[in-house]
């Protein structure tokens, strides 16, 4: 069973859910709502008491001033009211993608909530040889989708992260099928407008992060080679000195193979197979 909850923070009220017994797990993205975690939150449940919640802004998650950014740090905080509303003095947590941007905020500015941090596949540009490169890109991105709106934004998103976006007669990159919902628009309108920047430019704090009580792992998959994604990783774990962790999948494993993405998860917060040294 699943129970829906809200929580009032500093400048928002945050849409959460809770499902499933035992140990506590947080699992999130940034921008990506509760509802796409919802297949590996069910694939946790039976062992896992699994919180997944709406980044402010996004979804259910209301904010009191709609023009606010939304930075690593604020989410960090946010995820800290979560566990402060759960009763929990710590938690594992598994995010993805901007959430794991979120995930690494959150273990350098509330030492010991965290017991093991899975980030899988951080946008972490400012760690990248090419960084001047990667911070034109977004730049292009957000200036695209102010001039030319969300379906163009997110095709010069995709591109730049590797994905194959298919091509046109024209050799125009071509948006992804289907209609978007209201609410789809409205997050990526969010995203690009006040979210993008500040998490691709989030630039992680290494002392603490090998510092503090935390376990930080880094998961990468298996099919992410060819991702923007994957070389921000693989610097991640080079900084924190331990080698990443292979998950099922590519950048949104957890999507197309959740009880598989959900073993390894299993595996990793058991400690099983830890990654060793990093090494090139």
């Amino acid at each position: 069973m699943t129970t829906s909850r809200t929580l009032t923070v500093p400048g928002a009220r945050l849409y959460y859910e809770v499902r499933g017994a035992g140990p506590l797990l947080l699992v999130m993205g940034a921008p990506m709502a509760a509802q796409e975690f919802a297949p590996l939150a069910d694939a946790l449940a039976s062992d896992h008491t699994v919180v997944t919640h709406d980044p402010r802004g996004i979804s259910g998650s209301i904010l009191d001033d709609p023009e606010q950014d939304s930075t690593p740090e604020l989410r960090a905080d946010d995820v800290a009211a979560l566990l402060d509303a759960l009763g929990a003095e710590s938690a594992d947590v598994f995010g993805s993608s901007g959430g794991a941007v979120t995930g690494l905020a959150l273990v350098a500015r509330h030492p010991g909530r965290v017991r093991t941090l899975v980030a899988h596949e951080p946008p972490l540009l400012e760690l990248l040889p090419d960084v001047a490169e990667q911070r034109a890109a977004t730049d292009d991105i957000i200036e695209t989708f102010h001039r030319e709106g969300v379906g163009a934004a997110w095709v010069k998103f995709m591109a730049n992260a590797g994905f194959d976006v298919g091509g046109g007669a024209d050799g125009a990159p071509t948006p992804p099928p289907g209609e978007p919902s209201e609410q789809d628009l409205a997050d990526s309108a969010r995203f690009f407008a006040h979210e993008l920047r500040g998490t691709v430019r989030y630039v992680p704090d290494i002392p603490a992060l090998t510092g503090g009580p935390t376990r930080v792992v880094v998961g990468v998959g298996a099919a992410s080679a060819g991702l923007l994604t994957y070389p921000t990783s693989m610097a991640l774990a080079e900084l924190l000195g331990a080698a990443p962790v292979e998950f099922p999948g590519d950048h949104g494993g957890f999507l197309g193979q959740p009880e598989e993405f959900a073993g390894t998860l299993r595996r990793v917060l058991r400690g099983e197979g830890a990654n060793g040294p990093f090494t090139r």
